[in-house]
């Protein structure tokens, strides 16, 4: 590991290492106007919710790096108390970047980035046509650490009203495929959430898992499983009994798979495909014959299982083992 304390190293170079490990960052689009009326638009990636009940969001509009002057956004929240702040998709992120320039005051970054203002229900500032999901909201409190370049200021707002677009629904909840959102990295790296960066981890608050001191050695000394996949073992409530992995055994000699070939090639075939049931087809008559590879083989079908989310029948994949040691 390498080490720093902030004053070791400078400003910019903290910042840099700082961005590189805290992301993906969701980006604050963030709409206001000034006193005297002017549009501003401007993204932020300090930004997060912090609270529904009230509904809480925060993001900083810090001071400029080169120079430790206060940017628009921060002094118009100061002069109105209102903003408007929008999620950032896949589809306007080259927009979004050419929002951040530092244009003159008197330019608006709507005109230059080409995105489309259009009237808030309850708060002056415009919204974004563009994005599926804009948040209406009143500034709470601006707390400011520092005067320096780069001191942050945190702006604490209340949200007023949600609009969001009705096609990037899936079942009532805001589906990440569609929305497509992205998150700021370091440097000029950015992250889509969508296609195989998407991922489900099943919350653990209806059940009690049993824990990671409750796996049997034989699986936690496993070479196969990562950190992840035993976590995944670890979070059922309780172990198959040797009944029920018997029956599943029974099972699967039972069935019938049309175009099932029993070999060492066909296994990983079947791998490269993430064929787990066929996997499993394979694994259970190399078990059963007491095969070099049974072991291996019974173990890749098990993590395949789990990052398929199906932790059942990873689970009485894996005590496929001990139920044949049992019988010998």
């Amino acid at each position: 590991m390498l080490h720093y304390k902030p004053n070791d190293i400078s400003v910019p170079e903290f910042h840099k290492l700082l961005l590189g490990g805290v992301g993906p960052r969701p980006i604050a689009l963030v709409s206001t106007l000034s006193a005297e009326g002017k549009k501003n638009l401007s993204p932020f990636s300090f930004f997060n919710a912090f609270g529904v009940n009230p509904p809480i969001i925060v993001f900083s509009p810090a001071r400029r790096g080169k120079d430790a002057s206060l940017k628009d956004t921060y002094n118009n929240l100061i002069a109105t108390k209102e903003c408007v702040v929008q999620s950032v998709t896949f589809s306007m992120v080259e927009q979004i970047s050419l929002a951040s320039t530092e244009y003159p005051n008197e330019v608006s970054e709507f005109k230059k980035s080409g995105l489309t203002p259009i009237d808030s229900d309850i708060v002056k500032p415009k919204r974004v046509k563009e994005s599926p999901f804009q948040m209406e909201c009143k500034l709470i409190e601006m707390k400011s650490y520092g005067e320096s370049g780069g001191s942050a200021n945190m702006a604490i707002c209340e949200v007023l009203k949600i609009h969001v677009a009705e096609d990037i629904f899936t079942n009532g909840l805001i589906d990440p495929k569609k929305i497509d959102l992205v998150g700021r990295m370091s440097g000029n790296f950015y992250c889509r959430a969508n296609g195989e960066a998407i991922f489900e981890v099943e919350k653990p608050i209806a059940k009690k898992g049993i824990g990671y001191d409750q796996l049997p050695d034989f699986i936690k000394h496993s070479h196969v499983f990562t950190a992840n996949n035993l976590a995944k073992f670890a979070s059922v409530e309780s172990i198959p009994s040797e009944k029920s992995v018997r029956d599943f055994i029974t099972e699967i000699a039972k069935e019938k798979f049309e175009g099932f070939e029993l070999s060492e090639e066909a296994f990983y075939r079947y791998q490269r495909l993430s064929d787990y049931k066929f996997m499993m087809k394979t694994a259970i008559q190399f078990v059963d014959k007491n095969h070099p590879k049974a072991k291996n083989f019974t173990e890749l079908t098990a993590k395949c299982a789990l990052e398929y989310n199906d932790t059942d029948y990873a689970w009485k994949v894996i005590l496929t083992i001990a139920n044949f040691s049992n019988q010998s």
